[in-house]
């Protein structure tokens, strides 16, 4: 930990007002919450609303991980590791079993989390009706009036378009049966992840100034019409060509040597992890 510094880089004053917006967050699932947003070390747009939870909820015995669209070694990443670790000086991970707080921007692990363990996700823009109203006052009184036909309708005329919805990531999400909710810039294979999810879902959006929340066991449900279900992105016959995984997000790639294309876990330490098991059994075979 650097000297002359707080422990976790804010004042206490500072972290106490954010865990209080946390707190009320958690109290009503969906809901966003406004918060005086600080000026941050690193640039709006880069995760600062975050990374902001992150350092007011984090404790001396926490081990964090960072990972970045599923990427532990990004830019990103890693200078979010490094702020938190020199505030702090807490233990860092790659391996999501072992992270009490795991702080994610556009993934969310492919290992399931568990109750022990608490998700911030780094959330751009989280008003799910920006895209049809551009007047905060209004979408306030839309949400407190439960109207959403115009998230409903964004819906529809894509699917009048284009044949099914299009929304490739933050797919909106009914949240407690109450608040339409943007998931951060997710995939769609991603959102069944937040339904009834064990662990606490942190988001939080530092260029706009607001925190919610998605408590442990709440009913998260992605918007969908009954001859039009939401469906998430398919991988069928496809699988890792580092560690064989299927049923995991993957990414498309070229091979640079044969100009084929080729698919890779996008969690990388997951596909580490699988690569070790993989190992591990080809030596007890060989020993066996």
């Amino acid at each position: 930990m650097k000297p002359n510094t707080h422990f976790a880089f804010f004042d206490e004053g500072s972290k106490k007002e954010i865990r209080r917006a946390i707190m009320k967050a958690v109290a009503i699932p969906g809901y966003q919450v406004p918060f005086a947003s600080r000026e941050m070390p690193i640039a709006r747009g880069w995760g600062t609303g975050g990374l902001q939870i992150t350092l007011s909820i984090i404790g001396k015995s926490d081990v964090l991980k960072v990972i970045d669209q599923g990427a532990d070694e990004s830019v990103n990443a890693v200078s979010i590791k490094k702020l938190v670790y020199e505030t702090t000086g807490v233990e860092l991970t790659e391996q999501t079993d072992k992270a009490s707080i795991i702080q994610s921007r556009h993934r969310i692990p492919e290992v399931a989390l568990t109750e022990d363990q608490i998700i911030v996700l780094q959330v751009p823009m989280p008003e799910p009706l920006r895209p049809v109203e551009a007047s905060e006052l209004k979408t306030k009184s839309m949400h407190a009036e439960d109207d959403y036909s115009g998230v409903w309708l964004m819906l529809f005329e894509q699917i009048m378009k284009y044949g099914k919805t299009a929304t490739g990531a933050d797919h909106p999400v009914y949240v407690n049966d109450r608040y339409v909710m943007a998931p951060s810039p997710i995939p769609r294979f991603d959102n069944p992840k937040m339904h009834e999810s064990e662990a606490l879902i942190l988001l939080g959006a530092g260029r706009e100034k607001k925190i919610y929340a998605v408590p442990p066991y709440t009913n998260v449900e992605s918007l969908a019409f009954e001859d039009y279900p939401f469906a998430v992105e398919t991988f069928e016959g496809k699988d890792c060509h580092l560690c064989g995984s299927t049923d995991v997000f993957l990414d498309e790639l070229i091979d640079p040597q044969t100009g084929e294309t080729i698919y890779q876990c996008n969690d990388t330490s997951f596909c580490i992890d699988q690569l070790n098991k993989k190992e591990e059994v080809e030596v007890q075979t060989s020993y066996a």
